[in-house]
């Protein structure tokens, strides 16, 4: 009974510091839509041709704060708002889980541009995707100051990855869950 209490610890401290750091959000908290387009705002204004880009895509998905903590065993969650036409058009969560050489906490915003029908109709499929499994995207990287333009955009969803604050090491949103919330 005791030859998992390690593990049950940790468990149970991630569980202890994702609450505290997401501040126990709750899918109808209030001011997530407002949250949403202040970091796409944000966005916008650290990568030129984002804003642009978004007037092309079909959809445009917005965790504006995404947390992630981990010892030995890890873990992510966030809140987001879909933008289509500039209108929200409902909301999402999005969930990992990992285990591994981990340890600390940090958030961070993440903007997905849906450039075709068929990749936003996808998004809902199945009650949600996981990114890097079901759906081609690429990572933008925001660090270099390469230019991004409309036209040298090739993936059916392209991701942005911003606003990294905390102390962990890397970000890999690969095999993260997005699942539609329930208005």
């Amino acid at each position: 009974m005791f030859e998992n209490r390690p593990l049950r610890s940790t468990a149970l401290f991630l569980l202890v510091l994702l609450c505290l750091a997401s501040g126990f959000t709750h899918p109808a908290r209030a001011g997530i839509e407002e949250d949403a387009r202040a970091a796409l705002s944000e966005l916008y204004r650290l990568v030129p041709g984002t804003e642009a880009l978004a007037k092309k895509a079909k959809g445009v998905l917005v965790f504006p704060n995404i947390v992630k903590a981990g010892l030995l065993i890890g873990g992510e969650y966030g809140e987001g708002v879909l933008f289509e036409k500039g209108a929200a058009a409902g909301r999402y969560n999005i969930v990992s889980a990992s285990y591994g050489l981990q340890i600390g906490a940090e958030a961070y915003s993440l903007a997905l541009f849906f450039m075709t029908d068929e990749a936003l109709a996808y998004l809902d499929k199945s009650g949600g995707f996981e990114l890097g499994v079901d759906a081609g995207f690429a990572v933008a990287d925001v660090g270099k100051g390469g230019q991004l333009t409309t036209s040298n955009v090739q993936d059916p969803i392209m991701a942005f990855v911003y606003g990294q604050a905390g102390l962990m090491a890397g970000i890999s949103i690969e095999g993260s869950k997005i699942t539609r919330l329930e208005d």
